[in-house]
């Protein structure tokens, strides 16, 4: 993917568009604002093919600046700081042309799933495939989730890949569309990472349990013996550890021979 991502930008990087994700933050800014004062505005921008059929053809693009569902300004303050903090740091990491080829595929995935499925999906899950890359390449990274607590990256992650795995298992046919094709850009580009993961978890304990059985055995601990019958542990005798002035040094007997010897 990487060596396709090199040729396709020596031909067409020029077109790319820097601080993507901030045009993106900012458009879902002013449609929550549009969707206090006029409603009808932001429905819209929904991805709606039969009205895209009769020439509504911004709906095309339109749908990925669609607030959500929330209606708390500070709630949606959170998400959009969020949201642009993850795509400065995947543009800082990939340079803008491949953080634009990623979301314009989770785009296309998302549109062709709109238009197969008649569903009219929001930017969640598009959103959410942005999420999935930056917590693959930095999965230690620590945030503090609304300010008040301080959580690493991989467990937030863990926790959205759960409630999308309940979407997709309770939602309708549109919704698991939805999933499959807006994370369609994420398994495209990072599947070699994570079978190479795998692979290597797999080799360190395919490795673990070869030293495992290299190892010898521990030899099982001598049983202690009576100095003057020979009755051992084994045999269920109870001994003891003497030591006196006519034994000189410390002895084991059989509890019997300790009380006579």
């Amino acid at each position: 993917m990487d060596s396709v991502l090199t040729r396709l930008e020596r031909r067409l990087g020029r077109f790319a568009i820097p601080n993507l994700t901030a045009y993106v933050v900012g458009g879902m800014a002013i449609a929550f604002v549009l969707g206090i004062v006029r409603p009808e505005i932001v429905d819209a921008m929904a991805l709606d093919f039969a009205a895209i059929r009769a020439g509504q053809v911004w709906r095309l693009v339109s749908y990925i600046f669609l607030p959500g569902t929330t209606t708390s300004p500070i709630f949606l303050l959170f998400q959009l700081g969020f949201t642009w903090f993850v795509g400065r740091t995947l543009e800082s990491e990939w340079g803008p042309f491949k953080l634009n080829a990623y979301y314009l595929l989770g785009m296309f995935g998302t549109t062709v799933a709109a238009w197969l499925t008649g569903g009219s999906p929001g930017n969640l899950y598009l959103n959410t495939s942005l999420f999935f890359a930056f917590a693959t390449l930095f999965p230690n990274q620590q945030v503090t989730l609304y300010l008040l607590i301080p959580v690493r990256v991989k467990w937030l992650a863990l926790l959205s890949l759960g409630l999308l795995g309940f979407s997709f298992a309770t939602g309708s046919w549109a919704t698991r569309a939805g999933i499959l094709a807006a994370l369609a850009n994420y398994l495209l580009f990072f599947a070699p990472t994570l079978i190479g993961f795998v692979r290597a978890r797999q080799g360190a304990a395919a490795g673990e349990r070869r030293r495992a059985s290299m190892r010898p055995a521990e030899a099982p601990a001598a049983a202690r013996a009576c100095a003057e019958c020979g009755a051992t542990e084994g045999d269920g005798a109870d001994i003891r550890v003497c030591s006196c002035a006519k034994c000189g040094v410390p002895t084991t007997f059989c509890l019997e021979h300790a009380r006579n010897h």
